[in-house]
């Protein structure tokens, strides 16, 4: 089992050619979306960048070619993505891959006394944010500072091979 999110990180643009272009909340973020996949333990397995405008299904699309390039996907039979890809396209997906792709999501949020919206963090898909916390943690990836999708996605594998060897120390 593998979980895949995508993460927005605005962009700073320096001028010139570049990689950033609108996405994110009703096409308002310049930047780029990272996307990662993580295993049940939470270490990242897979890692990639796409402008913003990328959609999430595309997205999770992607990494699983990435995966399937690799070699990587030979054991996988199940994918949670988010509430961001559609259930239309985790259905075209799993028929694609030949393994279940399942959205995840905060569907039915249990309530305090007070009636307000407690937060339960989902099983397994937590490991995904906090490998996007991890990340972000290298000042480097605070923003998307880099031009060219080649630049930005050598810091993010610099950054993901840092998080292996943390863990793994």
């Amino acid at each position: 089992m593998v979980v895949i999110d995508t993460h927005l990180a605005r962009g700073v643009s320096n001028g010139g050619a570049t990689f950033h272009n609108q996405g994110g909340s009703h096409g308002r973020t310049n930047g780029a979306k990272r996307i990662v996949c993580v295993d049940v333990t939470g270490l990242p397995l897979c890692v990639r960048l796409v402008p913003a405008s990328t959609s999430e299904a595309s997205a999770v699309e992607h990494i699983l070619d990435d995966q399937v390039l690799t070699g990587a996907d030979e054991r996988l039979e199940l994918v949670l993505v988010d509430r961001g890809t559609a259930r239309s396209a985790a259905t075209r997906l799993s028929a694609k891959f030949n393994y279940e792709v399942r959205r995840v999501g905060w569907d039915e949020s249990p309530r305090n006394e007070h009636g307000a919206k407690v937060f339960r963090p989902i099983r397994h898909a937590w490991r995904v944010e906090v490998a996007h916390g991890h990340l972000v943690r290298r000042r480097r990836l605070a923003r998307c500072f880099e031009n060219t999708v080649t630049s930005a996605t050598g810091w993010l594998h610099v950054a993901s091979i840092n998080e292996l060897l943390r863990a793994l120390c």
